[in-house]
This record gives structure tokens, C-alpha cells and sequence, in this order.
């Protein structure tokens, strides 16, 4: 899949400059930082739409302490 991505005259500077240190692709460094990020990205965005979900369901909420409370955590 081609990807089209713009980036700042630093950050560019910045990944050629990499690429050329080591004799990488530019592209091999760009699918490096994708695959350490993707999953953070993924539970990040899980993460928001799980609070969403919630707060929609119109359940009640209590303060963590009163649940590890009554859990005897």
C-alpha cells in the first residue's frame, strides 16, 4: 500500500539523515515507528471509546477506593 506523508522540514532532515547514517531506507525507518507505536495507538483510541460507551450507558459510578472497598482489595 502507498502512503502519502508530510513532514516538517526538521523531521525530515532529522530521517534522512538516520537513513543515511546507517544505510536504511527512509521507508524502513518510517514502518519501524509505526509498528512500536500501532498497538499504543489501538488501546489508546480502545481506551476513549470504552469511556464514551460508558458514560452513554447511563450506569453509576463509584470512587475506586469504595470498590477496592468492597472487593477487600
Amino acid at each position: 500500500m502507498a502512503l502519502s506523508l508530510r513532514l516538517t522540514a526538521d523531521e525530515e532532515a532529522r530521517l534522512s539523515a538516520l537513513a543515511a547514517r546507517t544505510g536504511r531506507s527512509k521507508t524502513f525507518y518510517v514502518r519501524q515507528v509505526i509498528v512500536a507505536h500501532l498497538d499504543e495507538l489501538e488501546e489508546l483510541y480502545w481506551a476513549d471509546e470504552a469511556v464514551r460507551e460508558w458514560e452513554a450507558s447511563g450506569k453509576k459510578t463509584r470512587p475506586a477506593d469504595q470498590l477496592w472497598d468492597e472487593l477487600d482489595v
